[in-house]
């Protein structure tokens, strides 16, 4: 379980069903980290660099294959602080980064509209790249975010460029009210 609140970012490489991460802080075999969002089980540390096995699953529905500079978060711990939303770490595919725009201290991006449309709807939470989210705007086929300096700073998402690819999960208390109400 996560939060979505970006602890640091790292450099990335995969290889051969491994991604290696350069991770500032850390970790220990066993450790769950999400990495872009997708929650991913420490195999090693040598103090820098986390190894990572990757599974097909996992390479089918995420970015991890070609990132370059990922997102981290450590598995939040029973009584920390809950300041993001809910995240699983299972990310449900992947959407394009379509443009952004900046008004004063705010950049608003926006990024193709998911195949789980439903879970995407106004002031909705919604986690790109792991990055915790809220939904600002959803027209025809796109939805909009807004994002303050300090998350593009602090995050990839700054290093977006139109057409990439971002990873995204549903918010999960959206996905479980529609299963009931479809049931």
């Amino acid at each position: 379980m996560f939060s979505g609140i970006v602890e640091a970012t790292g450099k990335a490489r995969y290889s051969a069903g491994k991604l290696y991460v350069e991770v500032p802080f850390e970790v220990k075999p066993g450790d769950s980290v999400a990495v872009n969002g997708a929650c991913l089980t420490v195999v090693s540390f040598d103090g820098r660099t986390a190894t990572f096995d990757v599974g097909e699953e996992t390479l089918r529905r995420t970015n991890l294959r070609e990132a370059k500079v990922v997102n981290l978060e450590r598995a939040l711990r029973v009584g920390d602080r809950l300041d993001g939303h809910i995240v699983t770490g299972h990310v449900d595919g992947t959407v394009r980064f379509i443009a952004k725009r900046t008004s004063g201290n705010t950049t608003w991006m926006a990024f193709e509209m998911p195949l789980e449309k439903w879970g995407v709807v106004e002031k909705g939470s919604i986690a790109l790249n792991g990055v915790s989210l809220t939904v600002v705007k959803v027209e025809g086929n796109r939805f909009w975010i807004q994002v303050i300096p300090y998350t593009l700073e602090k995050t990839n998402l700054g290093l977006l460029r139109a057409g990439e690819r971002v990873n995204y999960e549903i918010d999960v208390i959206a996905r479980y009210v529609r299963r009931i109400l479809s049931t």
